[in-house]
């Protein structure tokens, strides 16, 4: 497991200014009239003025009625604009310029005016699409199915909170009761930021989301020294609390790409499915490297666990102090 843990740590160095997010570009066309249209395009930003370089290119017989609007909001730039197009978009194939060049998706949605959705996702290899008389929930189950997967294995603080249980913990049937407890609670707060329940500001969240790293690798460095904790009596108890936060910042990222508004229960299970999925392949992921050694009858390196709760301790203290001076 010391190699992963290696790996993890340089990727997380690596990607430590935006280590748990979330960011594809957002495309919401919104139909107003048989052949009008509402067009959101939200591009991921960096600051004020750089944006990435991605443009919507639209059906040469679409007219623009006014000029377009736009503007940096938090982390995206975001263009709105009011299309016509006689006979409407059914059939009509939109591509968005760019794309292939990157390493980000877009997520697209459709609002019709009997308010059926069309949800898919472009990617770098499949950059343009082709709007559909009707909308099913398979594409909405497939999609959000998909970014819950892509969540959690590009959230690489989200990432590091659980190998630090894993560590913590072992191959041990707390370790299944632990990762349950962290899933349902990261679930909760998700559920209940998505309908508007409970509102929380993300940086604070972000900030302590780092801060419960640094719990766990604290406790690890603790237990190795033989000394109780809790999260060596408890693991379960500590899992839910964090996982609680975790499902806040999970909340944030989607926030910035949103639920289709007449599935929005069948989009959140599957986004959870997804990330629980994503969660439970990494786990086997560090189960299995863990028992490499054995497997081939070498001796792992003595003291990796102490050395690997320093690491993730000094990495997590560095996203703490960085998220706090962005507040």
């Amino acid at each position: 497991m010391s190699a992963l843990v290696a790996l993890w740590l340089a990727l997380g160095l690596a990607t430590s200014a935006g280590a748990h997010e979330v960011r594809p570009a957002y495309l919401e066309i919104v139909e107003t009239g048989e052949e009008t249209y509402d067009v959101l395009f939200k591009v991921p930003a960096a600051g004020e003025s750089l944006r990435f370089g991605l443009v919507l290119e639209l059906p040469a017989d679409v007219e623009r009625i006014g000029a377009p609007r736009s503007s940096f909001s938090g982390r995206a730039h975001v263009e709105r604009t009011r299309i016509l197009r006689a006979g409407g978009l059914d059939g009509a194939r939109i591509a968005v310029e760019g794309l292939s060049a990157t390493l980000t998706d877009v997520l697209v949605r459709i609002e019709r005016l009997d308010g059926h959705t069309q949800v898919l996702r472009l990617t770098p290899d499949s950059p343009s699409f082709t709007v559909e008389a009707t909308a099913g929930s398979g594409a909405v189950a497939r999609t959000y199915l998909w970014l819950g997967v892509e969540h959690i294995l590009l959230g690489v603080d989200h990432l590091i909170f659980v190998l630090a249980l894993v560590i913590l913990i072992g191959a041990t049937r707390p370790l299944l009761w632990t990762i349950t407890a962290f899933t349902i609670a990261h679930s909760l707060t998700l559920a209940a930021a998505t309908f508007g329940w409970i509102t929380v500001s993300p940086p604070p969240v972000e900030a302590v989301i780092a801060l419960s790293i640094v719990f766990v690798a604290s406790e690890i460095a603790q237990s190795r020294r033989g000394r109780s904790s809790l999260s060596a009596r408890r693991p379960w108890l500590v899992a839910f609390a964090f996982g609680l936060l975790h499902g806040f910042g999970f909340a944030g990222a989607l926030a910035e790409i949103g639920f289709p508004a007449q599935q929005i229960p069948l989009a959140l299970l599957c986004f959870n499915l997804g990330v629980e999925a994503g969660q439970l392949a990494f786990v086997a992921a560090l189960l299995l490297l863990g028992r490499l050694p054995a497997l081939l009858r070498v001796e792992a390196p003595r003291g990796w666990p102490t050395a690997a709760a320093y690491g993730i301790g000094a990495l997590a203290s560095y996203w703490l102090i960085e998220r706090l001076l962005a507040f």
